[in-house]
């Protein structure tokens, strides 16, 4: 009894320990540090000066070297990235009655430099609406020269994640301006920016219908949609065909639920029951890091759509609506 006691703490401690060797990753001390006239970021201190700013210090960040510079930048200088979610006045000014309250403006701004010279915030849009609500003159950022850092910030979100029709709307906004200026790359080099290839769909679809009931198709196009080898250029035109077709079968499911209603049924959850109804892989498993689809995701709409045109009413039951409305409260 004593050994598995003892074998059980010794567990426990292992499980609260970090791996053999994770303490030694990155930099150390000395070269993190940077003075302002290093090369890394001489460029961007005079990009800082020129904005009207001034440069407050300078470090490379400990886990991949990057060289960062902390500077105050007037106002005027930055401005969102334009493919970020859109901005919420309630919250901005919520957030400005906070930063009122303390009296200090503690969370520096991620801001990168595009090629055209512009400052960039990809995740700061709130916090400069707060500021401009508050009259602020200068706001403190932390500015890098890695432009590709713009496209991989909503990775950072999952502390504070967006939701579903706030992430597509981001990506499919981030995927347009990339293909404006490198779309004869493949969609699929660009996974890290894009972090799941159905959220480029959902995107077009938000954008197109921004009542989208996203969430009841999310399960199945996790399932079917894959990053394309095709350009993506071209893989941004076939998903507008996947969005309107989409966009059809919402159509047909809305008539669905009417009927339903109209026949007695009356559940928050008819939306989900019906769209699980016709998903054509609901009884697939996914398997963590199956890059396979059960389906090519052209096929699975199309029985998608055959599935809604010929639903069958009559096999509908309250028994069945209960079971979908347990499986959305555990989810």
């Amino acid at each position: 009894m004593a050994a598995r006691r003892k074998s059980a703490a010794g567990s426990t401690r292992r499980r609260g320990q970090l791996a053999p060797g994770k303490q030694s990753r990155g930099l150390d001390a000395a070269q993190v540090a940077v003075a302002l006239e290093d090369p890394a970021v001489a460029e961007l201190a005079q990009l800082v000066r020129a904005a009207g700013g001034a440069p407050l210090g300078a470090y490379r960040e400990p886990l991949g070297g990057r060289p960062l510079l902390l500077a105050s930048l007037p106002f005027a200088a930055v401005q969102p990235t334009p493919f970020q979610r859109d901005l919420s006045p309630t919250h901005a000014k919520r957030l400005a009655a906070a930063i009122e309250a303390t009296a200090a403006f503690l969370d520096p701004l991620i801001v990168v430099r595009g090629e055209d010279g512009r400052l960039w915030t990809p995740n700061g849009r709130h916090r400069l609406a707060a500021a401009k609500v508050l009259g602020l003159k200068q706001i403190t950022a932390l500015i890098s020269g890695d432009e590709s850092l713009a496209y991989r910030i909503l990775a950072l979100n999952t502390e504070k994640a967006h939701n579903l029709k706030d992430r597509s709307l981001e990506v499919i906004r981030m995927a347009r301006n990339l293909a404006r200026r490198r779309g004869r790359e493949r969609e699929e080099q660009f996974r890290a920016e894009f972090e799941a290839a159905e959220l480029l769909t959902l995107g077009i679809v938000y954008d197109k219908a921004p009542r989208f009931a996203g969430g009841a198709y999310s399960a199945f196009l996790k399932k079917v949609d894959r990053f394309s080898d095709r350009t993506l250029v071209a893989s941004l035109r076939q998903r507008e065909d996947y969005a309107a077709r989409l966009l059809e079968i919402d159509g047909r499911v809305k008539s669905v639920i009417a009927t339903l209603q109209e026949r007695g049924f009356k559940s928050p959850y008819l939306r989900n029951y019906v769209v699980a109804r016709i998903n054509p892989v609901r009884f697939h498993k996914l398997k963590k890091g199956d890059s396979k689809p059960p389906m090519p995701i052209a096929q699975a709409l199309t029985r998608m759509a055959a599935a809604a045109r010929n639903f069958n009413f009559g096999s509908v039951s309250n028994s069945d609506l209960a079971w979908v409305a347990v499986g959305a409260a555990s989810e």
